[in-house]
């Protein structure tokens, strides 16, 4: 089965490819990435270098990676003294399915530990780590309580509201949730990443958006990068789905090789007790009658 290609002009700002080739695109690049930082939280944002699907290898070849969808570097904030640089990473996340939803805080927190293993150089002091946001955009509730935003800081659960800042903050925001309270301005964009059209673009910012997703859809160079991207996936499906059939084969192969066994060594005890039967038969015969 292939996977369905959809037009580069159907994408929403909810695909990762468009979402990456927004925010990396030479004329709509700084601007889109300060509007949406700007729209998440409510300031001015500045210094900013953004990395597109950034990818982080593991430690060795035995450990696992990650390619973060957005990372975004600088804004520094003041600690101390000492000037330490954000780093945001933004990810478009449609990943709905129930092993991903039950594995969704521990993903987070891997991405924080990757963004932190890379944070500080050898003999570096701890107070230079850099502040880590890792910011979820998702058309489904991971938790299940109906809110618009979740804001997760790890604390102390003696002293609930013992300050304890340890740089490292998860955002995640629901496009559908009803609960909690947003700016307007955030809530109308969380709708406009789900539906990326001209209808949905209600306000001034989301309208010089629109025009940069046109932009976007319109460069020849963009078509091209995802004709490629298509490709590269659907190879990456036909291999999966391969690497599946043969994991199938194989594991018959295995089970039919285990009931061979199981067969032979039935055979063989039968074979050895017949032989004991003629055996028995033999001397039996050869016993001399009366």
């Amino acid at each position: 089965m292939w996977m369905q290609k959809r037009k580069l002009e159907e994408l929403s700002l909810m695909d990762d490819f468009l979402f990456n080739a927004m925010l990396t695109h030479p004329e709509t690049g700084e601007k889109f990435t300060n509007k949406i930082l700007k729209l998440l939280f409510n300031r001015e944002f500045k210094n900013l270098k953004v990395s597109a699907q950034k990818v982080y290898a593991g430690m060795n070849t035995d450990l696992r990676g990650a390619r973060l969808d957005v990372c975004i570097e600088g804004d520094c904030v003041s600690i101390e003294g000492d000037e330490i640089p954000s780093v945001y990473d933004v990810e478009p996340d449609q990943n709905n399915k129930a092993k991903d939803i039950a594995a969704f805080p521990r993903r987070s927190r891997f991405y924080h530990a990757i963004i932190d293993s890379r944070s500080l150089k050898s003999g570096e002091d701890f107070g230079k780590l850099k502040q880590v946001y890792v910011i979820f955009i998702c058309n489904y509730d991971p938790f299940g309580y109906d809110r618009v935003l979740y804001t997760i800081k790890n604390r102390c659960l003696e002293e609930p509201e013992m300050n304890y800042d340890d740089g490292a903050e998860t955002i995640v925001l629901y496009t559908k949730g009803t609960k909690g309270t947003i700016s307007e301005e955030l809530r109308q964009f969380l709708n406009y990443m789900e539906n990326t059209d001209q209808n949905n673009a209600v306000n001034e910012d989301l309208k010089d958006i629109q025009e940069m997703v046109d932009v976007v859809k319109r460069d020849g160079e963009v078509s091209l990068q995802y004709m490629k991207s298509f490709e590269h996936d659907q190879l990456m499906y036909a291999q999966g789905e391969a690497a599946g059939r043969e994991d199938g084969l194989r594991a018959g192969r295995l089970a039919e090789i285990k009931n061979t066994e199981r067969e032979k060594k039935r055979a063989d005890m039968a074979q050895s007790r017949i032989k004991e039967l003629e055996a028995e038969l033999k001397k039996y015969r050869e016993k001399p009658t009366a």
